[in-house]
């Protein structure tokens, strides 16, 4: 929010986090506008973590797109693609071996920006069919660019549990003074996950949303 990409600074809040698994979007693989750096392996090997990368788009002669940090060991991963938006996005699905065994789907998500709702929610319809198809768990975090109430989250609301903030701390956009609540989590199947705490992280600078920290635990299931 100062005009700086900064990865020490964007390292050190997540470190502070302590997270297992991080989502994140708008992140630049050796483009010139960020000093030609693989942000996602930079902040891999920061963290300790290991990193996958998925690209939107080309960009000043890199790549443009999402990252899943992990500290879990990772089993597989797999671009979705997704209808085209004013750019184009995908999302990134990457499975996750549990410390007590089994396995998790953690899918890192970045919809349409503009107000009119068409494009983002053709991508979300779109991602939850691939979502009903998937035989593990799954947990869907990042930026949905919408809001409770409207039909692009009532396709989460209806196949998974919103990982809920607490009421009258929920906001996420703008970092600076949040008046908005545009990034989740939400996790399936519904009854399989004790949400054990969601807060939205008091992070100014080191990025234009605000941070969300969910802390959650899976029950053996059928």
């Amino acid at each position: 929010m100062d005009g700086r990409v900064d990865l020490v600074r964007t390292a050190k809040t997540l470190a502070d986090l302590s997270p297992d698994l991080v989502a994140l979007q708008e992140v630049d693989e050796r483009v010139a506008r960020s000093g030609r750096i693989d942000q996602a392996a930079a902040l891999a090997r920061a963290l300790g973590m290991q990193h996958v990368f998925a690209s939107f788009m080309d960009h000043q002669s890199g790549r443009y797109g999402l990252a899943v940090l992990s500290r879990l060991p990772i089993r597989s991963q797999r671009t979705i693609p997704l209808p085209l938006g004013d750019e184009p996005r995908v999302a990134l699905l990457v499975e996750v071996e549990l410390p007590g065994g089994g396995a998790a789907s953690f899918v890192c998500v970045h919809f349409n920006w503009v107000a009119d709702d068409a494009k983002r929610y053709a991508q979300a319809a779109a991602l939850c069919a691939e979502l009903d198809r998937l035989q593990t768990p799954w947990l869907v975090a990042g930026d949905y660019n919408d809001v409770a109430g409207s039909r692009t989250l009532a396709l989460f609301d209806e196949r998974a549990q919103n990982a809920s903030k607490p009421d009258g701390a929920r906001f996420t956009f703008p970092a600076d003074g949040p008046d908005r609540e545009i990034d989740f989590v939400y996790v399936a199947p519904k009854g399989r996950w004790d949400v054990r705490e969601v807060r939205v992280v008091d992070e100014r600078m080191a990025s234009d949303h605000r941070p969300v920290l969910a802390v959650l635990a899976l029950h053996a299931g059928r």
